[in-house]
């Protein structure tokens, strides 16, 4: 190992470490970058790189994507655009075992494809679907585990912000990519719905069947509440698959129609519309220093040649794809009980970008697995931030042990899609082949 890769390697262990005491990650990535650049070249190299890097990252006009879908989400859910989804899907599936909790799977994953947030679906279906299922006798672990896990069904059916990150830093389409994470989204949702039938008819004492009667005038009013988003989704997803437009273009379609839609109904307020901007400039804000600070390591990684000698480490004890994904799916399921998926990618992209190209690896079908698995970071103990969420909304109605235990079964649901997509990556490429 040269002195520059040295360097590098001890980059790495002082981000880790300031990560581990609470540092933003941004703020890490980026003053590590620096001194390191420093160190290793010079202190003008380093400055120069600081002046640089931010105005390119945050100039990227397909990081504007990220407002959009931001502000279409936030203002669906303040302008009640998203009323009766849980509603409408309970009549639709109630009759199944279970249908309770898959019906909260549908909806939530509905939820979280407009709004983008895992939190932000696990928060609201924690406060609707929750107290439903415990009403009707279902076991506290199944009610909140549902929800903990449908929440982050969000990152892979489009329009993903993940994706977004992951196709700026690997240079790759993001209409590529928001078409390959829409089947293994559903099929996510399908998978975590057969387990829900399954369990609860092997142990039917789980979730009490529901027999309720629904009068033909509250089934009209539910599906008449509840069209405007599937509208939304399929104007963004069906305008990016024929090619009308861009991502980018396609979140300020998405977010214009969805103001467009919360003024016909007359559910738009300006108290909403500016509570919507504050938290999309919230959240594109701390999106952006992560990017940006990601961006300043990623130039470090590549001036010491650290990327290049990891790849060359990775070659002499692993010999195959299959292997280098398993190894990789290790490390993304060890990181994400600890960190956010935005980090865990921007952290450790720039260091894997030279195996996967060594390795031949389809990058837009190992940005599904990497969402995927980031995704089912969100619900692994001991941060799972989703679990956190949950128990937070319901309080002491269900403990932290319940909602733990109730994510392990979809869980398990996800590590058997996760080896259907590297199994068969015609799951993530054959939509994005249609398009060539």
């Amino acid at each position: 190992m040269t002195e520059r890769e040295l360097i590098g390697a001890i980059s790495v262990g002082i981000v880790l470490l300031l990560v581990a005491i609470r540092v933003p990650v941004g703020i890490a990535m980026g003053a590590v970058a620096f001194g390191g650049i420093w160190a290793s070249i010079s202190l003008n190299a380093g400055l120069g790189v600081l002046k640089a890097v931010p105005f390119e990252m945050v100039g990227d006009w397909n990081l504007s994507a990220i407002p959009m879908f931001l502000l279409m989400g936030y203002i669906a859910a303040s302008s009640e655009l998203t009323k009766n989804l849980f509603k409408s899907a309970r009549i639709t599936l109630g009759w199944l075992p279970g249908g309770l909790a898959s019906a909260t799977v549908i909806s939530a994953a509905l939820f979280a494809s407009a709004s983008g947030s895992s939190v932000a679906t696990a928060a609201a279906f924690s406060r609707t679907a929750v107290p439903e299922m415990l009403k009707a006798k279902y076991h506290p672990g199944l009610a909140t585990g549902s929800v903990a896990a449908a929440g982050t069904l969000g990152a892979l059916i489009p329009p993903s912000v993940l994706m977004i990150v992951f196709g700026i830093t690997m240079s790759e389409s993001i209409n590529q990519l928001f078409l390959a994470g829409l089947i293994p989204g559903v099929l996510s949702a399908v998978v975590f719905i057969l387990y829900i039938t399954i369990r609860v008819t092997l142990q039917p004492s789980l979730a009490p069947r529901v027999r309720e009667e629904i009068s033909a005038e509250e089934k009209r009013e539910a599906f008449r509440d509840v069209w405007p988003l599937p509208l939304i989704i399929l104007c963004v997803i069906g305008g990016i698959f024929v090619g009308l437009f861009t991502p980018t273009e396609a979140g300020a379609i998405g977010a214009a129609l969805t103001i467009l839609l919360a003024i016909v109904r007359r559910s738009f307020t300006l108290e909403g519309f500016r509570d919507a901007l504050k938290r999309t400039a919230t959240g594109t804000a701390s999106i952006f220093i992560i990017v940006v600070g990601a961006a300043l390591f990623q130039r470090l990684l590549g001036l010491t040649g650290l990327a290049s000698y990891f790849s060359d480490l990775v070659a002499m004890h692993i010999h195959s794809q299959l292997g280098v994904i398993l190894a990789i799916s290790v490390l993304y399921l060890v990181m994400g009980c600890f960190l956010e998926p935005v980090s865990i990618m921007l952290l450790t992209l720039p260091v894997l970008a030279p195996v996967l190209e060594h390795y031949s690896i389809d990058l837009v079908w190992f940005a599904v697995i990497t969402v995927k698995l980031l995704e089912m970071g969100m619900v692994t103990p001991p941060m799972g931030l989703n679990i956190f969420v949950v128990k937070g909304a319901m309080g002491d109605q269900v403990t932290l042990g319940q909602v733990f235990r109730g994510t392990f079964g979809f869980l398990l649901s996800d590590i058997l899609t996760l080896a259907l997509i590297i199994a068969f990556p015609i799951l993530s490429l054959w939509l994005p082949g249609l398009t060539h």
